[in-house]
């Protein structure tokens, strides 16, 4: 389709993929296997010297998890992608490439709990430093920056909280200072948001969430937008100096605008070694498939009950960039246009034990610590995934006593609303 750009449903299901050659398979199959038969001693030299591409080992690449990479590649508009066996393996092999012992970071204050808990705990493990900023506020970012800063971290839609951030106003301050901006952007996908477009460098998912969308695969997945340039400050030398495991090659010199996406693979993924299943990524690839009617149905049974319980006398508040008179709405409205996403909290007014309890009266939503499935789920943060923070950490993260955190499904709304209903009236 040289002469037309493709749309982004057709994208969602035909990027990477073509029919098997070996039997004409439609769909990608499932390359369940370990590793790959060398044609002879100069092509194993050559893939082993990253002087050919091909599979070697499916811990390092694997043909099913090669279209997956393709697909959300191309869904994000970026110049390579690697998948991963988690989102969490995501930022820790992004990390480990850009970071060495004494660095530092600056990440956003509102981000998933196990992520703060992964920066602030995990990560003095390999000495490196977290330093937290105020995402409403791009200067708080300029002012934790010193000369051991490698790079910003933020959610484009922050979870629990379901806010929106100014992924431009951010990129603009680590443009300022040569450093590269990571975003998540789990929690919107591209269907919604895509961060590349607004000045971030690299995009991680988790794609266990809206991406595979169907709660039954685990897998994350690193996004190069090709944009940074690694050698011009001395500060990344993973990519900018010679690498003495492939007799001294450059990465940054030899792979220019996907060298992020090859390091994390060859530097990380192959040493760490956090490798997506082969079924897995099969998965998650039937889920992308109908990514962008999934995300918009979400959407739209999310707003729908937003502004239900905004009406209802037992909310104290609602947190819904989505609804006009939210703080955040303008921000939706930039950069999300097509809906403001299905994840959003509410507070009770009884407080923590209203929310405790609100949610064991729930029938039709499952209380579980996931986002992103078919199915609506539901999940109290300050008892469950946010537990292990202070109570100050717990409201800065958007997780306080009384929040309760919604990830709305693409069921009928009137049957969301309907066990709302019933469970509100038993508190």
């Amino acid at each position: 389709m040289t002469d037309h750009n493709p749309g982004f449903s057709t994208l969602a299901i035909h990027a990477g993929a073509k029919p098997d050659p070996a039997t004409g398979a439609r769909a990608t199959p499932i390359y369940q296997t370990t590793s790959f038969v060398f044609e002879n001693a100069d092509h194993a030299a050559a893939l082993f010297g990253l002087q050919q591409f091909g599979n070697i080992y499916t811990r390092i690449m694997n043909p099913t998890q090669a279209v997956l990479e393709e697909k959300v590649a191309a869904l994000e508009g970026g110049t390579a992608a690697l998948a991963v066996a988690s989102g969490h393996a995501a930022q820790m092999l992004v990390f480990h490439t850009i970071m060495q012992p004494g660095a530092n970071f600056v990440a956003a204050r509102r981000l998933y709990g196990g992520s703060i808990n992964q920066f602030g705990h995990a990560f003095k493990n390999f000495g490196w430093e977290v330093r937290w900023a105020d995402p409403a506020d791009p200067a708080s970012f300029a002012a934790a920056v010193d000369e051991n800063t490698r790079g910003f971290f933020i959610e484009s839609l922050a979870n629990p909280g379901g806010t929106f951030v100014d992924i431009a106003a951010i990129a603009e301050v680590a443009q300022a200072h040569g450093l590269p901006l990571i975003v998540d952007n789990t929690m919107a996908s591209p269907y919604l948001v895509r961060p590349l477009e607004h000045g971030a460098d690299i995009v991680v998912h988790s794609l266990t969430k809206f991406l595979g969308g169907h709660g039954n695969s685990m897998g994350g997945i690193i996004v190069d937008g090709g944009t940074f340039d690694w050698s011009a400050s001395g500060k990344y030398p993973m990519l900018s100096e010679p690498r003495p495991e492939y007799a001294g090659v450059v990465l940054h010199q030899t792979f220019g605008n996907f060298a992020f996406a090859i390091a994390c693979r060859v530097l990380g993924l192959r040493d760490l070694g956090p490798a997506i299943s082969p079924f897995n990524a099969f998965m998650i690839l039937t889920g992308i498939e109908t990514l962008s009617l999934r995300m918009q149905r979400h959407c739209d049974n999310a707003a729908a009950v937003a502004a239900w319980l905004k009406a209802h006398d037992k909310v104290s508040w609602v947190n819904y960039a989505g609804l006009a008179d939210d703080p955040n709405h303008a921000l939706q409205q930039r950069y999300s246009p097509s809906g403001a996403g299905a994840v959003f909290t509410f507070g009770l007014k009884g407080g923590y034990e209203a929310g405790k309890n609100f949610v064991e009266g729930l029938k039709l939503f499952s209380h579980l610590a996931n986002i992103g499935d078919t199915r609506s789920l539901v999940i109290h943060p300050a008892s469950t995934t946010h537990r292990q923070l202070t109570p100050e950490q717990q409201v800065a993260a958007g997780a306080g006593p009384d929040v309760v955190r919604l990830s709305v499904g693409i069921e009928d709304v009137a049957d969301i609303i309907a066990d709302l209903e019933q469970s509100l009236a038993k508190v």
